[in-house]
């Protein structure tokens, strides 16, 4: 049980849904509606929408909680993140193991009542997103890894809606596992020097924080392209161009925040303005395809 002298069964859950970050699931929810979006040139069903949700919430809860307990010894080492729940001792690997036990299962039950194809890849989904925890020990792509699995959400939507893939989806996932790892590798700065001191092989610490993010806004260029190209592919309106625009806008002032001598609005550029963009693109898709 997850009831422990530290505190009450909700206590327990409550600490498990902040380590998690349960309401960034925002970076990943839109894009994954619009693929479904896109896939029905319109809105899809009550069940599908609902589905789709429970999904989402049951991926990312399982890959993040996963992330934590594997990254616990580093956490407990790096300054930054001594003090989240489990180095901090608020809650056990035990509970965590089955928080994750709990998500996953969650999520193929949601892949399950959407199509064959949905339940039939959901595991190489989910091995994807835990496969990502490990990868900052022996790769730099580890950016690129974690982006390409939250670039799995639109294409995951499509399929839930239609049962099959296309180009569609997958320029839409390529855009996304763009502007992912573009994020990744600015959070990842302010990590560089524990991340070289342990061995760690995150861009950032590779490259030196000025080339890492020269990088980064290479990656996001492209990412700037590829929503453009999406709207193109799809045949969507002025609207959407729009909010390519201000997404774009948005993009270049994640990076205007930020420079190699002064990181003290990291959060302000990784949070505030990332969760913006998927709102807009995804609020935009939508309006564009109302029927």
């Amino acid at each position: 049980m997850l009831v422990s002298r530290q505190g009450t069964f909700w206590g327990k859950i409550a600490i498990l849904l902040d380590m998690i970050k349960i309401e960034h699931t925002v970076f990943a929810l839109p894009f994954a509606f619009m693929g479904a979006l896109l896939a029905a040139r319109g809105l899809p069903t009550a069940r599908q929408a609902f589905f789709i949700v429970l999904a989402m919430v049951g991926a990312r809860s399982a890959a993040m909680a996963f992330n934590r307990l594997v990254d616990w010894p580093y956490d407990a080492k790096n300054p930054r993140t001594a003090n989240r729940a489990l180095p901090l001792g608020l809650i056990s690997r035990r509970a965590t193991v089955l928080f994750i036990m709990a998500s996953s299962l969650l999520f193929f039950l949601a892949a399950g009542q959407l199509n064959g194809l949905s339940l039939a890849l959901s595991p190489l989904a989910l091995g994807w997103v835990f496969f990502y925890s490990y990868t900052k020990r022996f790769t730099w792509a580890s950016h690129l890894v974690l982006g390409a699995g939250l670039g799995l959400a639109p294409l995951g939507g499509w399929i839930a809606v239609r049962g099959d893939i296309a180009v569609l989806p997958l320029l839409l996932s390529l855009s996304v596992l763009l502007w992912v790892a573009g994020f990744d590798i600015l959070y990842a700065l302010q990590d560089e020097e524990f991340d070289r001191q342990a061995g760690l092989q995150s861009l950032p610490a590779r490259l030196g924080r000025v080339r890492a993010m020269r990088l980064a806004a290479g990656l996001h260029v492209g990412a700037g392209g590829g929503f453009v190209a999406v709207g193109w592919a799809a045949g969507l309106g002025p609207l959407y161009w729009l909010a390519a625009t201000v997404a774009a806008i948005l993009l270049a002032t994640e990076h205007a925040l930020l420079s190699p001598q002064d990181l003290s609005r990291l959060n302000q550029a990784f949070f505030t303005v990332n969760g913006l963009i998927g709102l807009v693109l995804g609020a935009a898709t939508l309006f564009s395809l109302w029927p």
